[in-house]
């Protein structure tokens, strides 16, 4: 049995490239297209290119062997009320088609031992007191959920932070209520304040298990990661966690199908090469032909966008650049395997306790793909993703068979299959990446947390006239939830600096 090419979900366009365009959408990912179905629906003239045979970038997937495999994200958060990706659907109306998991995820410490992440808080904090002894672990936690919930609850009204105008300043005085001001020393502190404030700062064998789920969602460690951030990000699991049957592009097709119902068009294939600036309008050259913009909204990370703007002084824009090397990339193990288990939740973490030869690995995540799911493998077998963090500051080399073995081993050796049910694997490194998403140097996961760069000094919507930024690489970029919410701030921000433009457009607060 074979699958069918993901590909025919995006019918081709009937439409020539065009000439001109009110708004260029560069990149595809989860940010992009979010900011792109509300420019849509709000009756701008919207065309997205994208380099790739399939949309969404890091959060797509792709055909290898007869079965679909994830390009990059395999959980799907962000659908609880009030949170971004459920306010882009409402707003638009589009449908997803999703299962609920009832048990988000097993992590496996180096030890052996075997934790179940809740889905609910009071099991959850009853689990983590049986792994990690009861001193701390409530008080922590309850405090964790109650930044993650403040957390949301202020992104839903302050679309406009980071402020880069007076505009942008006044709507946010006009949206702060006095329950904001509880967040306020969790800007300014990191997840290591937030353990030695719960007496965990000593629990080695608790800070090596954030550590590694920080990893996960904020790209970095509880020494670094700020507080805000670090604690929304330990609650991702407490959050409604789904599975997309067929894989995560079948949002993307959700998304596609709009976008066209509103007469705008996604045009694949089709890679932007430069950007040049004239009087009144971007100049866009790609590999179709050129065509002219009023607008361009970027959801490409900011380290590609630097090098594509041709004719404007790299100071005058408003861009953080992080180097490669404070970045992360990847080596991910695609796997077919014939089982006839179902297994406790689909997605696991295991922290090594072996020789693993990648410098900044400290763990594997295993994704599987759901045991009902036949668009994406035959019956009776899984696909599975399993990933791992790389040092992109390291000049490292990558042996792909010994990477595949120690992988296999593991899996073998966790009780997921024997060495006879492989049906087939393939290893991706950074390089591999670099060529699929030609994001630069092949990091995946968005821009890291560090203690020294303040929420407020990340990379805002604007960067120069006419050109906005969203995606992983801009604030707040991390996993679909924040690609989603860094699509709303800049849909929002471009709604008002476009609004004279398309006068019949009624603003939309959120």
């Amino acid at each position: 049995m074979s699958v069918q090419n993901p590909i025919h979900l995006f019918s081709a366009s009937a439409k020539e490239f065009p000439k001109d365009t009110e708004i260029l959408v560069i990149g595809s990912g989860m940010g992009s297209v979010s900011a792109a179905v509300l420019l849509a629906q709000d009756g701008f003239n919207v065309t997205v290119c994208e380099q790739n045979y399939l949309p969404g970038g890091c959060s797509s997937s792709y055909l290898r062997q007869g079965n679909i495999f994830e390009s990059g994200a395999t959980t799907l958060v962000g659908l609880d009320e009030g949170m971004p990706l459920a306010e882009v659907l409402n707003r638009t109306g589009i449908q997803l088609n999703v299962q609920k998991l009832e048990m988000p995820m097993q992590v496996r410490l180096k030890d052996g031992t075997i934790i179940q992440r809740h889905s609910t808080l009071d099991k959850w904090i009853t689990e983590a007191e049986n792994i990690f002894g009861i001193a701390g672990q409530r008080s922590f936690w309850e405090e964790c959920m109650h930044i993650n919930h403040g957390v949301w609850n202020v992104s839903s009204r302050q679309v406009h932070f980071p402020p880069d105008s007076i505009s942008d300043l006044w709507r946010m005085l006009r949206a702060i209520e006095l329950k904001d001001f509880d967040l306020v020393p969790y800007f300014l502190s990191t997840v290591k304040d937030l353990l030695m404030k719960h007496g965990l700062d000593r629990n080695q064998r608790f800070i090596d298990f954030v550590d590694e789920q920080l990893m996960i969602t904020a790209q970095n460690k509880h020494n670094q990661v700020n507080a805000m951030f670090g604690a929304t990000a330990l609650c991702y699991t407490l959050q409604g966690n789904y599975y997309v049957p067929g894989g995560m592009v079948e949002i993307l097709a959700a998304f596609a199908k709009y976008l066209s119902k509103k007469g705008s068009s996604l045009f694949l294939k089709t890679q932007v090469i430069s950007l040049t600036r004239d009087a009144d309008a971007w100049k866009v050259a790609t590999n179709q032909g050129e065509i002219r913009a009023k607008t361009i909204l970027c959801g490409i990370p900011a380290n590609n966008l630097q090098r594509l703007i041709q004719n404007l002084n790299p100071k005058k824009l408003k861009l953080n650049i992080l180097p490669i090397e404070k970045l992360n990339g990847a080596v991910q193990l695609g796997i077919v395997f014939k089982s006839s288990k179902r297994f406790e939740t689909l997605h696991y973490q295991f922290h090594h306790k072996d020789y693993f030869p990648i410098e900044g690995s400290g763990s594997l995540f295993l994704s599987l793909s759901h045991p009902d799911d036949r668009k994406r493998s035959a019956e009776g077998e899984y696909v599975a993703s399993v990933s791992s963090h790389v040092s992109l500051a390291a000049n490292q080399t990558f042996n792909k068979k010994e990477i595949a073995e120690l992988i296999i081993q593991r899996l073998i050796n966790e009780g997921f299959f024997n060495k006879e049910d492989v049906q087939y694997y393939h290893v991706s490194v950074p390089n591999d990446w670099e060529e699929w998403t030609l994001r630069e140097g092949g990091f995946v996961g968005g821009y890291p947390q560090f203690k020294d760069i303040a929420p407020w000094k990340m990379n805002s919507a604007r960067v120069a006239e006419g050109l906005y930024l969203c995606g992983d690489s801009a604030y707040p970029g991390q996993g679909i939830p924040g690609a989603a919410l860094s699509g709303l701030i800049a849909f929002e921000k471009m709604h008002i600096d476009l609004k004279s433009v398309c006068p019949q457009s009624q603003q939309v607060e959120l």
